[in-house]
């Protein structure tokens, strides 16, 4: 198991280093963009839960780059994005980040701060727990985190705006479906041909924001409600909702659960590519230096967060 072996194993991990993203995760929200048009008229952007930062990197070539070949749009706009996470994240260009609790009220007003008062035109949220690889337990824990972005993005986002946000497909889809809807009048759970088919990982793209009359944004406890007792699939007549569900991305492209040889092109020697950015802290840096001096029985070995050196192993790129 050399440094190309996950190179072989995950076409996606290997593209996104070669092409200089943060994590292979990008993909998604590029494939996402290609079937919905979410960036079209897009001028301010939130990335909640965006560490270590590929969406924000898509963000920002597809936004500032649009803007550098048009300069101004028609309202004279500029483009800003704004990424939020708990976790420090290393810098973007044009990119503002808040190291921020996205359950936090403070934090929608900073938010609302950074774009001068006016409201964002989209918000993305590829936000996800550590798994525990108990099913129920991740999805609900999951559905939680989708509601808590779901309360900021009422605070942020602007009448007719998008939200697009990862989610867990289980047995609360439906509940979860039928909360988006109170808020967004088109909801469509999407699959990118780069989430890899054995992952239960999805994402809703709700588009046309459309709060309820008289509803005053608030960051109580997330909506969904874990004392119902009802088995949704005996529902009959209009309450029964089918998820609307879509496979998006070029189906020629690449298979995220195949595994393809590393000379892909007979014209081009394969050559390994390193992460693009490494992660800054990460909360398994102090194991692996433990692991490597045969410590990780001890107990006593003060925490710490050293920088980086040459010689410890190599971070993986995220690999969402």
């Amino acid at each position: 198991m050399g440094r190309s072996s996950k190179d072989k194993r995950d076409i996606y991990y290997r593209l996104a280093k070669e092409e200089g993203w943060r994590a292979r995760s990008a993909f998604k929200l590029l494939q996402l963009d290609h079937e919905f048009n979410l960036f079209t008229g897009v001028n301010r952007a939130v990335d909640l839960c965006a560490a270590p930062g590929s969406w924000s990197q898509v963000l920002s070539r597809k936004l500032r780059g649009r803007k550098e070949k048009a300069e101004k749009d028609e309202a004279g706009e500029e483009v800003k994005i704004v990424a939020v996470d708990l976790q420090a994240m290393a810098p973007l260009p044009g990119v503002t980040q808040i190291q921020g609790d996205i359950t936090k009220v403070t934090t929608a007003q900073e938010i609302i701060r950074h774009f001068e008062g006016q409201p964002a035109d989209l918000v993305v949220c590829d936000g996800a727990p550590d798994v525990t690889g108990l099913h129920d337990v991740d999805e609900y824990i999951q559905a939680q985190l989708l509601l808590a972005a779901l309360n900021i993005t009422t605070h942020v986002l602007k009448s007719g705006g998008t939200f697009v946000a990862k989610i867990f497909r289980g047995k609360d889809v439906t509940l979860l479906y039928s909360q988006l809807k109170i808020f967004f009048s088109s909801v469509t759970c999407a699959k990118p041909r780069s989430s890899r088919n054995s992952s239960i990982e999805a994402f809703v793209v709700c588009q046309n924001y459309s709060p309820p009359e008289g509803y005053v944004p608030n960051m109580s406890n997330p909506l969904l409600d874990h004392s119902y007792d009802v088995d949704f699939n005996q529902l009959e007549g209009p309450n029964r909702v089918i998820v609307p569900f879509l496979a998006c991305g070029d189906l020629s492209a690449f298979d995220s659960d195949r595994t393809y040889p590393l000379q892909l092109d007979a014209d081009k020697q394969y050559q390994y590519t390193p992460p693009t950015q490494p992660p800054i802290c990460p909360p398994y840096q102090e194991a692996c230096k433990l692991r490597k001096n045969n410590l990780l029985s001890r107990e006593d070995t003060p925490s710490v967060c050293p920088t980086q050196s040459q010689d410890e192993p190599e971070p993986p790129v995220e690999s969402t």
